[in-house]
């Protein structure tokens, strides 16, 4: 049990996050579009996982206008126009 605990942990630690626009409570959607349902809203000053990235509805936003959407967890989508990737393209795989 202990081993598995580590090897989480180890596998949770080697996740990069990446910090969403100062100031900003984003909307989680369930998909990758502003007509998918809010599923939660992001505290401020919170960094996201991005597991893979998906083509959605076209967003304007703290980091410009894009219509790349972050898949931050099941059936969980953030506008990349509010994560600082460091990138105006895909950075991850494409979601399936």
């Amino acid at each position: 049990m202990a081993e598995e605990s580590a090897e989480l942990s180890a596998a949770i630690a080697d996740v990069t996050t990446y910090p969403v626009a100062p100031g900003v409570r984003l909307n989680v959607r369930s998909g990758p579009g502003t007509s998918y349902q809010i599923v939660k809203v992001l505290p401020y000053n919170v960094r996201v996982p991005i597991y893979c990235q998906s083509p959605g509805t076209k967003v304007s936003g703290y980091y410009g206008t894009t219509n790349i959407w972050d898949n931050i967890g099941p059936n969980q989508f953030v506008s990349d126009a509010y994560v600082n990737t460091g990138s105006d393209g895909y950075i991850a795989p494409r979601c399936a």
